[in-house]
């Protein structure tokens, strides 16, 4: 990795529910392999991945009225919502810009919601 590149992580929020049926899927999925595939060919492709539904989730905390002494676990996410991170690219790019392009060509190839977000080394910004 190059020292001037920082990296951003892409999160892509999906609506809770079901997986779109194969014939609104499968175009998705095409035109994300291609993202990916351009990704690479520009070396800002560093990880990615899809996650889990969120009811396999497990929110470890700290109980802030036991002063920290307990760590509680609780089932499934942090907050309810409709939507939840479905998966995440993290990517290397000189700056916000060039990571927020690649931002939006992630989100036409899911036809989800990106949240461009730079991953703190030491510092933000």
């Amino acid at each position: 990795m190059t020292t001037d590149l920082k990296q951003y992580l892409l999160s892509i929020y999906q609506p809770d529910g079901d997986a779109p049926p194969p014939e609104v899927l499968e175009p998705i999925m095409r035109d994300l392999e291609k993202l990916n595939a351009e990704l690479r060919e520009a070396g800002a492709w560093v990880f990615s991945g899809g996650l889990c539904p969120p009811s396999t989730a497990t929110v470890v905390r700290v109980d802030r009225n036991d002063r920290g002494k307990d760590v509680l676990t609780t089932d499934g996410p942090f907050v309810e919502g409709k939507e939840h991170i479905g998966g995440f690219t993290v990517i290397q790019a000189p700056d916000l810009d060039a990571a927020l392009e690649w931002g939006r060509k992630l989100a036409r190839a899911t036809t989800l919601p990106i949240e461009v977000r730079p991953m703190e080394f030491g510092h933000c910004g």
